[in-house]
């Protein structure tokens, strides 16, 4: 798949620590109506959000939930509800970064075949878990389409949730949810992913639904200003989305594959690209 990704409120839970784990570190957040994809966007907090520029997401990211310093080298900021420590097992927050890769067509958007697109990330999957273990770390299965992907042509949307199972023999409870969303922009993409546990799904899809209203693209910046022959356009449609691109933005390890610990950040190949997937650190 592609780099991070975004945004907002539905994003649940990157959490980390237990209930009455370590407090988080003293952060700085911000309120009000804040500029983001370097001014292309702004988001809105209203009274139910808080947000943390890259500096306080990096905080966040590396030194409460233990995550390697590179998984928090494109993100441009975290967003959190208000009322929720991100160093807690319930601690909701939402990793907001972009692809700007260009101007994305929809053109493929109504003739993609999603079954047959999760058969092949599922055989991507596998294949790289091979080289996973030589490196010392677990193997990652994608179980299947939580919700399978449905993309909004007016509103230039494109929601998917996937399944993962982290390790060997879980149980199915422990699964771990992805709910991502793509809001199409001009020349770049607005990615927001939800990491929660399964059975967290329904209050991720209804959280979703009330950030997505609360983050905009900023006229001139919105998927209708596209100027053909001037603008500059990206190399694949709505199925590069889905994890059919190859990542750009990190550094990678072991032949591509970025490795890292049980509950942490992970990205690894699919369809020759990249498929970036993250698990829900438990206490």
């Amino acid at each position: 798949m592609m780099k991070f990704s975004v945004l907002s409120g539905f994003a649940l839970a990157l959490a980390g620590f237990a209930e009455g784990g370590a407090a988080s570190p003293s952060l700085h957040y911000q309120t009000g109506r804040i500029p983001v994809l370097r001014g292309q966007a702004t988001l809105d907090t209203g009274t139910s959000l808080r947000f943390l520029d890259a500096a306080g997401a990096r905080q966040v990211i590396v030194d409460l939930w233990g995550n390697p310093p590179e998984s928090a080298e494109d993100v441009q900021g975290l967003i959190v509800p208000v009322g929720l420590d991100p160093g807690t097992e319930q601690g909701w927050a939402i990793v907001l970064t972009e692809s700007a890769d260009g101007h994305v067509s929809d053109d493929d958007a109504a003739s993609l075949n999603y079954v047959q697109l999760m058969k092949d990330m599922q055989a991507g999957t596998e294949e790289n878990n091979s080289a996973r273990k030589d490196a010392g770390y677990e193997p990652v299965h994608l179980i299947g389409w939580a919700e399978t992907p449905h993309y909004d042509p007016a509103a230039h949307k494109i929601f998917w949730a996937k399944e993962l199972a982290f390790g060997e023999g879980g149980a199915a409870s422990d699964h771990t949810l992805n709910y991502a969303v793509r809001v199409l922009g001009r020349d770049n993409v607005m990615e927001l992913n939800a990491v929660a546990s399964m059975g967290q799904l329904p209050q991720v899809k209804r959280d979703m639904q009330a950030v997505l209203g609360q983050v905009t693209f900023n006229a001139g910046h919105r998927y209708e200003d596209y100027r053909a022959g001037t603008d500059r356009t990206a190399a694949y449609g709505v199925a590069g989305l889905l994890g059919v691109v190859a990542a750009k933005k990190v550094g990678l390890l072991a032949g591509g594959l970025l490795l890292l610990k049980k509950g942490w950040v992970l990205l690894l190949a699919a369809l020759g690209g990249l498929g970036r997937f993250f698990k829900r650190r438990e206490a």
